[in-house]
């Protein structure tokens, strides 16, 4: 619950971003801009339904979920220089939180018994 919460929230701030980037499109960014801003709502969506599966015991939502969090573990410490340290943790402990709670034997046995 508190993994699909969490990947809920990281979907919804995508949506954020995506909706940012679209809408400061320029003359000169116009097809990187509209790629980068399509691909962030791509992303958003994925996560969105992979954390209704969770909720819902579908399986299938587990490799989304670990995947993006490895990726935005990787994305914290690449860029741990350029963001500020708040958000950098911010990063890293939704990211730790989710994965653990998805790998969590509470919930490995949950997603279990609905397959």
């Amino acid at each position: 619950m508190v993994a699909a919460s969490l990947v809920a929230l990281q979907g919804l701030a995508l949506v954020g971003l995506g909706v940012l980037q679209l809408a400061s499109l320029t003359r000169e960014s116009f097809t990187l801009g509209v790629g980068v801003g399509v691909f962030f709502l791509a992303f958003a969506v994925l996560l969105l339904a992979a954390a209704r599966a969770l909720l819902r015991g579908e399986t299938w939502g587990r490799g989304p979920v670990l995947l993006a969090q490895l990726i935005q573990l990787g994305l914290a410490w690449t860029n741990r220089q350029e963001l500020p340290l708040l958000l950098t943790g911010a990063l890293v402990l939704t990211a730790v939180v989710a994965v653990l709670g998805v790998v969590h034997p509470a919930s490995v046995a949950r997603l279990a018994r609905e397959t």
